[in-house]
């Protein structure tokens, strides 16, 4: 029968690798989880599925010319979800689809063409992680990688917090007064794409979004107040790291799946009893007003 230490902590105790891989969903959790609560908030929620798979094509790019080397490829993949946001806004700007669609064609076109890259110049093995990647090989350079981009965005929410909720929840009212929404959508739109680079180091480009949404739509389902909203995604985000995890350790599974799999149960148990928005707590208001 094993102790609560050889379950808990013994993996992180004996194991350097789990130690980087703990450090990582850490930074991750403290930069992604912030920013997809504001993306669930501004009702983007798609959108951050969508720049994720636009950073593969620049990430494959990447990969052709270097390799698998961290820098070429997150810098590649940094530009091309730059670019593919940019062309999705201007397409909205000069058409009459909405917002959602144009993200909807260009991240599938963005995510064919990565694969097609990838697939022509690599093997199967370099597809897969490109695109699952590897939480437990997570090395010196990756982890400095998150670092950065996490303090990046803890500091640029800061800076950027009145407008960003002002243009999210009242664009008229901030044009008014002089403010910039544009401007600060697109500096968020950064940071989106910043975070999901660095997820896509250790979670690949099809599961990075998944540490970024859930625990900020898990954190939705609790409160209205902005503030406890925040620290309950990113505690989510942390729990469902630390226990994927020890999932993946114990049985042997991958690590990201693994993550995100405890990411969506937080999820589904929140869809169930959460005390703003789940369905038992809004059963029984419905069934205190009847009486």
């Amino acid at each position: 029968m094993q102790t609560l230490y050889e379950l808990l902590i013994s993996p992180f105790a004996d194991f350097a690798f789990m130690r980087r891989a703990l450090v990582g969903c850490v930074a991750l959790a403290l930069g992604s989880g912030p920013v997809g609560l504001f993306l669930v908030l501004r009702r983007m929620s798609l959108t951050g599925d969508a720049m994720s798979h636009a950073v593969l094509p620049g990430a494959a790019l990447g990969f052709m010319w270097f390799g698998l080397s961290l820098p070429a490829m997150s810098v590649g993949g940094f530009i091309a979800g730059v670019v593919v946001a940019l062309l999705a806004g201007l397409a909205t700007r000069l058409s009459n689809l909405k917002e959602d669609a144009n993200f909807a064609a260009f991240y599938l076109m963005a995510l064919a063409l990565g694969v097609l890259l990838i697939s022509k110049s690599g093997n199967q093995v370099d597809l897969i992680h490109i695109l699952f990647g590897s939480v437990l090989a997570v090395d010196t350079a990756s982890l400095i990688l998150m670092g950065i981009v996490a303090s990046i965005s803890l500091i640029g929410l800061a800076v950027i917090y009145r407008p960003l909720v002002l243009e999210g929840v009242d664009p008229l009212f901030l044009r008014s007064v002089g403010g910039r929404g544009g401007m600060w959508y697109i500096v968020f739109l950064m940071l989106v794409v910043a975070n999901l680079v660095a997820g896509f180091a250790s979670l690949g480009t099809l599961m990075s979004v998944g540490l970024m949404m859930l625990p900020a739509i898990t954190a939705r389902l609790w409160s209205h107040s902005m503030g406890k909203m925040l620290m309950i995604c990113v505690l989510v985000a942390l729990g469902s790291g630390v226990f994927g995890l020890l999932l993946s350790y114990h049985f042997e599974l991958a690590s990201g799946p693994s993550i995100i799999f405890f990411a969506g149960l937080a999820y589904l148990v929140s869809l169930i009893f959460g005390a703003v928005g789940g369905i038992v707590p809004r059963y029984l208001r419905l069934k205190h007003f009847e009486k």
